[in-house]
C-alpha cells in the first residue's frame, strides 16, 4: 500500500508531551486506530501520551471521529485529551 502525507496536530497535554503542535507524516494506515498504533510504535513520547490505556479524542479535518474513520491523503488528523467542564 502506498504511503500518503497527512498533517498531525496535537493539542493540550499531548502537545506538551510531544514537544510540538503539528508535523507532516507519511503513513500507509487505513484508519485512525491503525494510525494511533503506528504513532505509539514510534516510542516515547508518543507511546506515553497516545497509549491505549489513555483517553484520547481524535478528529479528521476538524470533525470528531472514532478509530474506524479512514485516513486519506492530505487529511489533518488531530489528537487531544478529553475536555472536562467545571
Amino acid at each position: 500500500m502506498a504511503k500518503s502525507t497527512i498533517t498531525l496536530r496535537f493539542f493540550a497535554s499531548i502537545r506538551e508531551a510531544v514537544g510540538h503542535g503539528s508535523e507532516e507524516w507519511q503513513t500507509a494506515t487505513a484508519d485512525l486506530g491503525a494510525l494511533r498504533d503506528e504513532l505509539i510504535a514510534r516510542g516515547a513520547p508518543y507511546a506515553d501520551c497516545l497509549a491505549r490505556a489513555r483517553a484520547v479524542r481524535m478528529a479528521v479535518n476538524q470533525t470528531m471521529c472514532d478509530e474506524s474513520q479512514a485516513v486519506v491523503a492530505g487529511a489533518e488528523v488531530a489528537f487531544f485529551p478529553p475536555v472536562t467542564g467545571g
